[in-house]
């Protein structure tokens, strides 16, 4: 209840940047071009404000900033953030409603973060070969725990994964192969 509360309390709050709300948490996305960090800096102004005037708290701690910047130029400096007169951590990845996002927008941390999971995960499958049960269930048991992790999101960073990536969720899928002794589809 308390996350459509605070969607319908924010709902006013307009601005030039971009507000991406999800349950209590906020992001907020803008664009600085030609160096110039005006309207950027102008629209956290306008959200400290706003937040001021309708009786909400900003955490600074859990608050974060991160640059992405895919420009040629050598790597330029950018003002500190402040938010009442708090400095905001600058960071270079940081995770938000479960998917790890990065100052390049590559997906490896993800895809590192859900091999590693499927992988703990392939012990138990293991666990239950030894059990000695039927070749079904370990398929069910796979596909219900290992391969919809590897699969969750797939249609967003696939595209984008590298080579590497790739062969190390393969590596995960010829694992389970051999336990079950299975041949699986490609990812």
């Amino acid at each position: 209840m308390f996350p459509l509360l605070y969607s319908l309390f924010t709902h006013d709050f307009s601005n030039s940047t971009a507000i991406i709300k999800f349950a209590e948490d906020t992001f907020v996305v803008n664009l600085i071009s030609n160096n110039d960090e005006t309207a950027y800096l102008q629209g956290i102004k306008n959200l400290e404000r706003w937040c001021q005037e309708n009786n909400l708290l900003l955490n600074i701690s859990k608050t974060k900033e991160l640059i992405v910047d895919f420009s040629t130029e050598q790597e330029r400096s950018y003002q500190p953030l402040n938010i009442n007169g708090t400095p905001v951590e600058r960071v270079d990845r940081f995770r938000y409603i479960g998917v790890h996002i990065t100052q390049d927008l590559s997906w490896s941390c993800r895809i590192n973060t859900l091999v590693k999971k499927a992988r703990q995960r392939l012990y138990h499958l293991r666990r239950l070969r030894d059990f000695k049960l039927p070749s079904q269930v370990l398929r069910t048991f796979y596909t219900c725990t290992i391969e919809s992790v590897l699969t969750s999101s797939i249609t967003s960073w696939f595209g984008n994964s590298t080579m590497q990536d790739r062969r190390a969720f393969q590596r995960v899928v010829r694992s389970a192969e051999r336990t079950i002794r299975k041949e699986f589809p490609n990812l």
